[in-house]
């Protein structure tokens, strides 16, 4: 086997882990979210995530990677995760998952419109044109109408644009800071804010063994998506992990289908394609190859 095929395989395997562990957190996410509200949800993820991150910092010997002197940005950046997070949740217990996840995959377009505002990246014609079929998509998945939109669509939707805040910010801490420093910050600090929310009326409901069970399956699921994909990236281009990363949908949709009796819906499966080629024009875009080659002179 050549090497190449050999990291795509490899890539592929660490997606196939991202896959059901995204998957695998939106369910336990449908099944807590019976029982308690997403902000107790967001408050029980970040201590199980902050417990797991304290271990492997402590195992690993890394706490010296830990820093403080931005904590501003990691306010800011954990403050728009923690309100994606809170409306992804949400969506997931209103509407169906295959559409929750379709409406999902727009945060890259979200970033490639809102890159220029924060990151001071040029906007490209094609990049243009990813950002208007993306909005086709979108009206493709959710068919704006009074009897389609719900608070469920909106969450979905809105979710969408505050991850893509969210990888923006990331992108920004990254530039100086290790990934361990980023994951204890996002963990403690969302602690916080779910704290400090979910009990503002002095109440915070304790979770049965049930709950309990689907809390933990959060905490762990949440972490490993993310770590498997930076690992799927580190090992292959954007432009084989993403195509690999939309099978989330049909995965979901089937889950959908089997575990809560969801229809499989044809317009959110197109509207999901439409949205995957935005993405794929952004990410040909990104890799230069709508770019014209360069011409060299020749000596005489």
């Amino acid at each position: 086997m050549a090497q190449g095929e050999f990291r795509i395989g490899t890539a592929a395997l660490w997606m196939v882990g991202a896959i059901v562990s995204f998957s695998s957190m939106a369910i336990a996410g449908r099944e807590a979210g019976l029982s308690l509200d997403t902000f107790e949800i967001m408050t029980y993820r970040s201590a199980v995530g902050l417990v797991i991150v304290v271990i492997c910092l402590t195992a690993t010997g890394s706490w010296g990677q830990v820093r403080r002197d931005r904590l501003g940005l990691h306010l800011i950046r954990n403050a728009a995760h923690f309100t994606g997070q809170n409306l992804w949740f949400l969506a997931v217990t209103l509407i169906p998952l295959a559409q929750v996840f379709a409406l999902e995959f727009t945060s890259p377009l979200w970033v490639l419109l809102l890159s220029p505002l924060l990151l001071g990246e040029r906007l490209t014609k094609p990049r243009v044109l990813a950002a208007a079929l993306g909005f086709v998509g979108i009206l493709i998945v959710a068919r704006p109408s009074p009897e389609t939109l719900s608070l469920g669509v909106f969450a979905a939707a809105a979710s969408a644009i505050f991850f893509a805040l969210t990888i923006l910010f990331t992108k920004r801490l990254t530039r100086h800071e290790p990934i361990s420093s980023i994951l204890l910050w996002l963990t403690l600090l969302q602690l916080g804010m779910g704290l400090v929310i979910s009990g503002w009326d002095g109440q915070i409901t304790l979770p049965n063994a049930a709950t309990a069970l689907w809390l933990l399956i959060i905490g762990c699921a949440g972490l490993a998506a993310h770590f498997c994909m930076t690992k799927a990236l580190s090992i292959a281009p954007a432009t084989v992990v993403v195509p690999i990363d939309f099978a989330r949908l049909p995965t979901i949709a089937v889950a959908g289908m089997l575990i809560y009796g969801e229809a499989l819906n044809l317009w959110v499966l197109i509207g999901a394609a439409v949205i995957f080629c935005a993405n794929y024009i952004n990410i040909l875009d990104a890799a230069g190859r709508f770019r014209a080659p360069r011409r060299h002179g020749h000596s005489a």
